[in-house]
């Protein structure tokens, strides 16, 4: 189809319109297959210049939309989802022979895959949008996004400016596209229709997306425990743990869910945390918390991307205006332990091990219990003196980032 026969397709709120919706970002996705290195390259340099430049009112929009996080830090998660994805992928190979093997008479060719559904979650409307879209444009696929209900207003806007940008630069009209009202009925239909899934969010979502039957990559609880080995730099190990974890207000997956520290370090990190502007709940107010953290046996919404203050007003008691975190003691690694689950906000569970195995069985517990599994797991430790407990570490977490010594969130 040439540039000038595809159609197209207005507000997509039904299962007619997405219908048209999908057949005109194939048919726009079917020229842009056609596509050099060289147009790519300009499109996906374009595109990410459009977006980092709207890093600031996109971040505005998404706090004042879904009423979550800090401006400042999602113009950092902006800025990274534009800039730094574009320099990281700027001179990487996407169009094109890649390996030429002349004795067997072999080629392996670059290809885009086709359709892409793209489900953003609620905690990051616009950073998510514009990575996905951005890596599309770059790999020549096609994509359609279906925006949080509660975040659909920042997310298109952030699609919108990649789209735009995109077109101007030469790529074919249609290329992206969004479902403009939302619902569990349309993201099912896309998943379903799609090539791929990028499917970013809860858990409930992400299984969905592995079981609509299209090949899906799925991000879902990340529940990261940070476990403080008796050799680490306390110091270190806790300002650090407090940076990453009030970073946008803890909305991030990989973010800090609990702290597992050595019985020889613990009142020394607890001391830490205090000195540096956290809160230890008391048993009435951890009890209270626990009540408004898990509603149901789910995470509250309405807690997720607050501050400790607006969180304890919740519950019902009070905290100082500047508190940092919330800290709840915990012993069970139980499903019924609210303190061991994803939290995506200002709360934290601390745990006290017996040593180095104990903590790392506290650490799996956490992960089969309470979700995280393949996701992300921390540790403070003399990464110089201990590396058979290092060892011991990376062989027994289950999960694909390994961070050590390191804020989870920023690393």
């Amino acid at each position: 189809m040439a540039k000038s026969e595809a159609k197209t397709v207005g507000i997509v709120d039904t299962e007619e319109a997405l219908t048209a919706k999908i057949a005109e970002v194939r048919a726009a996705q079917a020229i842009f297959a056609t596509y050099t290195q060289e147009q790519v390259d300009k499109i996906f340099k374009a595109a990410a210049i459009a977006a980092n430049k709207a890093r600031i009112p996109l971040a505005k929009m998404a706090v004042e939309e879904t009423g979550m996080g800090i401006v400042e830090d999602k113009v950092i998660k902006n800025n990274y989802a534009a800039e730094h994805i574009y320099n990281k992928y700027k001179n990487v190979q996407t169009c094109g022979v890649f390996e030429e093997n002349k004795a067997y008479g072999t080629m392996r060719i670059y290809e885009p895959i086709g359709l892409i559904a793209a489900v953003i979650p609620t905690t990051n409307p616009t950073s998510t949008a514009i990575f996905k879209t951005l890596i599309c444009l770059k790999t020549r696929n096609g994509i359609i996004i279906s925006p949080h209900p509660r975040a659909k207003k920042s997310t298109i806007a952030a699609a919108k400016i990649v789209y735009d940008a995109a077109v101007a630069a030469g790529a074919p009209k249609g290329i992206i596209g969004w479902i403009d009202v939302p619902s569990l009925e349309l993201t099912n239909m896309i998943m379903r229709e799609s090539d791929t899934i990028l499917a970013t969010g809860g858990p409930g979502m992400v299984k969905a997306a592995y079981s609509s039957g299209t090949p899906a990559l799925g991000v879902g609880a990340g529940n990261a425990s940070a476990i403080i080995d008796s050799s680490a730099d306390i110091v270190n190990a806790v300002n650090s743990i407090i940076h990453s974890k009030t970073f946008d207000n803890g909305m991030i997956c990989a973010t800090e869910q609990t702290v597992i520290a050595d019985k020889t370090v613990y009142n020394d990190v607890k001391k830490e945390f205090i000195k540096r502007g956290c809160y230890f709940l008391n048993d009435e107010e951890a009890d209270k918390i626990r009540k408004t953290m898990l509603i149901n046996g789910a995470l509250n919404a309405k807690i997720v991307g607050q501050r400790p203050v607006t969180i304890a007003k919740m519950a019902g008691f009070e905290v100082p205006e500047d508190t940092k975190v919330l800290i709840g003691e915990a012993t069970s690694t139980a499903p019924e332990e609210a303190f061991g689950h994803e939290k995506l906000t200002t709360i934290l569970g601390m745990y006290k091990s017996k040593n180095f195995d104990d903590a790392l069985d506290i650490a799996e517990a956490l992960l089969v219990n309470n979700g995280g599994l393949g996701h992300t797991s921390v540790l403070w430790i003399d990464n110089v003196n201990e590396r058979e407990k290092l060892n011991k570490f990376a062989a027994r977490m289950k999960t694909c980032r390994l961070i050590v010594n390191t804020p989870s969130s920023l690393g």
